[in-house]
C-alpha cells in the first residue's frame, strides 16, 4: 500500500468512533454547561498521548456512566472534577500494583466473548435508534459505509459517509449547517471541588458506578481486543499499561475542565473497521481537537451539534455489528453458550460489569461441577 493511501486510511479510521464521542460530548457542553475549551483540549491531549504511547488506534471516550449522571444534573462541575480525580487514583493504583492484570487473567474466554457480543449489540441498537431519528441522512450514510466497505475498501469510508449523510440531511431538511466556527482563542479554566460535598458526590454518584464499567470495557476487553486485532504489538497494550495511562490522564486533565475519560473496546473496533491500523489515527484526531479547543471551541460544538443523529448512528451500527460478530464467538464450544448468552444479555440490559459477574459465576459453577464429577469417577 502506498504511503498516501495508508495516511488516507488512518485519517478515515480516525472518524470511526464519532458515533459515541459526539452525542455525549455535545450533551455535556450544551446540557450540563461544561466549558468547550476544557473538554476539547482534554480529549485532544489524551488521544495524542494514547496514539504515541500504544501505537495502535485506541479510542479515548467519555466515561459513559459519568456522562449519564452529568446530563441528568446529578453532578456539578466541581463534582465532575472530583470524579475524574478519584477514578484516576483508583486506576493508577490498579495498574501500578499489578492487580488489574491478575483480574484479567482469570476472566474465562466465554465471558470475554459474551462481553464483546453484548457491547457490540448495544452499540448497534443505539445506532439503529439514532438512524431512525433522522432516517434520510442516516440511511444515506449507512449505504455509503456499506458500499465502500464492499466495493472500495481502501477509501476513507467514515468521513465520506459523514459527508454524504450531512448533504442528504441538508437536502431533506433534517439538518442545518451553522456556518464555519469563528476564531476565538481560549485556554481551559482550572476547576476544583469547592467543598467536601462535591468530593463525596463525585465519589458516590460518579466514580463508584463508573469504575466497574471502566475495568471491564476500557481495560480488560480493550486489551483482549487489541491482542486479537494487533497481535504483533500486544505487549504494549496490556491491562496494566492501559490502567496506568488512563489513571494518569484523568489525574492531570480533570482539573483543567476535561470530562472523565477512558479507552473503549468499541472505539478501537470502530477505528479499525474504518481503516486505522496505527497510532496515527488517534494522534491526527487528537491534534485536530486540540487545535479546535484552543482556537475555535465555541463554534466547533455548534458544528458537532448540527450533525444529524442518523449519521453518527450509522457509524455506531456498522462498528457495533463488527464487534458483536467476533471470531471468538463463532469458535466457542456449545457448552460455553450459556455463559456467553447470559453475559451478553446482562451487558445489554444492565451493564458490562453485571454481565462479567454473571458469566463468571456460571463458568465458576461449571468448573466446580466438572471437578466434582471427575472426582466421583475416580472413586
Amino acid at each position: 500500500m502506498s504511503a498516501r493511501r495508508s495516511w488516507l486510511r488512518e485519517a478515515g479510521g480516525a472518524f470511526g468512533d464519532l458515533g459515541t464521542f459526539v452525542p455525549l460530548v455535545v450533551g455535556a457542553v450544551t446540557v450540563a454547561g461544561l466549558a468547550p475549551a476544557g473538554v476539547l483540549i482534554g480529549f485532544g491531549v489524551s488521544m495524542v498521548a494514547a496514539g504515541l504511547a500504544f501505537g495502535i488506534p485506541l479510542a479515548v471516550q467519555p466515561m459513559k456512566a459519568v456522562a449519564a449522571v452529568l446530563l441528568t444534573g446529578e453532578l456539578t462541575q466541581g463534582a465532575m472534577t472530583a470524579t475524574g480525580l478519584v477514578t484516576g487514583l483508583v486506576l493508577l493504583a490498579l495498574g501500578l500494583s499489578g492487580a488489574i492484570g491478575q483480574v484479567a487473567r482469570i476472566v474465562p474466554q466465554s465471558v470475554a466473548a459474551g462481553l464483546q457480543l453484548g457491547l457490540g449489540a448495544a452499540m448497534a441498537w443505539l445506532g439503529l435508534g439514532l438512524v431512525l431519528q433522522t432516517p434520510v441522512p442516516g440511511c444515506v450514510a449507512l449505504a455509503v459505509l456499506l458500499a465502500l466497505a464492499r466495493l472500495r475498501p481502501a477509501w476513507p469510508a467514515a468521513p465520506l459517509g459523514l459527508l454524504a449523510g450531512v448533504a442528504a440531511g441538508g437536502l431533506s431538511g433534517e439538518a442545518t449547517w451553522p456556518g464555519w466556527p469563528g476564531f476565538a482563542p481560549a485556554l481551559p479554566a482550572p476547576t476544583f471541588p469547592s467543598n467536601w460535598q462535591e468530593v463525596w458526590s463525585g465519589l458516590l454518584v460518579g466514580a463508584v458506578p463508573q469504575l466497574p464499567l471502566t475495568v471491564t470495557n476500557a481495560l480488560i476487553l480493550t486489551a483482549l481486543l487489541a491482542r486479537q486485532l494487533y497481535p504483533a504489538g500486544a505487549e504494549r497494550v496490556t491491562e496494566r499499561r492501559l490502567a496506568v495511562g488512563t489513571g494518569a490522564a484523568n489525574l492531570v486533565l480533570a482539573p483543567l475542565g476535561a470530562m472523565p475519560m477512558c479507552l473503549g473496546a468499541g472505539g478501537l473496533q470502530a477505528q479499525h473497521r474504518f481503516g486505522a491500523r496505527t497510532g496515527a489515527a488517534p494522534v491526527m484526531l487528537g491534534a485536530t481537537l486540540l487545535a479546535l479547543g484552543l482556537f475555535f471551541a465555541e463554534g466547533t460544538f455548534a458544528l458537532l451539534a448540527a450533525l444529524p443523529p442518523g449519521v453518527v448512528g450509522a457509524l455506531l451500527l456498522v462498528a457495533g455489528g463488527d464487534l458483536a460478530t467476533s471470531r471468538r464467538l463463532f469458535d466457542a464450544r456449545v457448552d460455553c453458550w450459556p455463559a456467553i448468552g447470559l453475559t451478553a444479555g446482562l451487558t445489554v440490559l444492565v451493564n458490562p460489569a453485571a454481565g462479567l459477574a454473571a458469566g463468571w459465576t456460571i463458568e465458576t459453577g461449571r468448573s466446580m461441577a466438572r471437578r466434582g464429577w471427575k472426582a466421583r469417577q475416580q472413586q
